[in-house]
């Protein structure tokens, strides 16, 4: 775990979201400059470590973690890759800045399924998905519990089709961050991954089965608010 140099601790739930509200509400950071520079720096992960393909199909929630799916997509466009985009949920329900990433896209003219009618999703995922690597972009850390229906099916469909390399963004979808437990479906991943740090979960319950190798992107955020975090200030 890196970041500029700096050793950083794994990482709880609460401990990212506190990540996340410092750097946009103290420093006055853009949402959606964190969430460029989480896609930009996966989309290179991903073209690094999977540098023989040229196609991917990126499932993508309506949450943040969905955002940043939707920025890799458009890096790995301008990159010459094929990328089809599979939105696990109505576009009506995004967080704000995935909305913002999700009108870019659309301008763009990626394809994309989306499952306000979830009949195609479950079609195209069982006919095997044409990318060469799938990027699971749906559920993030604030995931706890049970994945409700029907994403665990698609979920469970993911478990059926194997693409050459399954990406977990940030976290595979349906593990839990801070226990490292599964869900009643979670995601397999090849490689992980997440931003800013590791999480606790990574290493606990039966976390590392599901993971895969991990790797972990800056996302800007300045270094004085991870130290302001782990020492437990109360404004964090």
């Amino acid at each position: 775990m890196n970041l500029r140099g700096n050793i950083v601790n794994r990482l709880t739930r609460e401990q990212v979201r506190r990540v996340d509200r410092l750097a946009v509400v103290k420093y006055q950071m853009s949402g959606l400059v964190l969430m460029e520079n989480a896609g930009r720096g996966a989309a290179e992960v991903i073209r690094r470590e999977c540098a023989e393909a040229r196609s991917a199909t990126i499932l993508c929630g309506v949450g943040n973690n969905g955002g940043d799916g939707l920025v890799i997509a458009r890096h790995l466009h301008n990159a010459g890759w094929a990328v089809r985009l599979l939105v696990a949920g109505d576009p009506s329900g995004m967080t704000p800045d995935t909305a913002a990433n999700f009108r870019i896209t659309t301008e763009m003219g990626l394809p994309c399924l989306v499952s306000t009618d979830w009949q195609p999703c479950f079609t195209y995922l069982q006919a095997g998905p044409e990318g060469e690597v799938l990027v699971d972009a749906m559920l993030g850390t604030g995931f706890t519990g049970h994945v409700r229906s029907p994403l665990d099916r698609l979920i469970q469909t993911l478990g059926m089709v194997r693409p050459r390399t399954v990406v977990a963004i940030d976290v595979p979808s349906g593990l839990d961050v801070d226990t490292g437990f599964r869900s009643n479906a979670t995601v397999k991943a090849d490689l992980t991954v997440t931003f800013v740090a590791e999480k606790v979960g990574f290493i606990t319950g039966e976390a590392p089965l599901f993971l895969g190798r991990v790797f972990v992107v800056d996302i800007g955020a300045p270094k004085e608010v991870i130290a302001e975090v782990l020492a437990g200030s109360p404004g964090a």
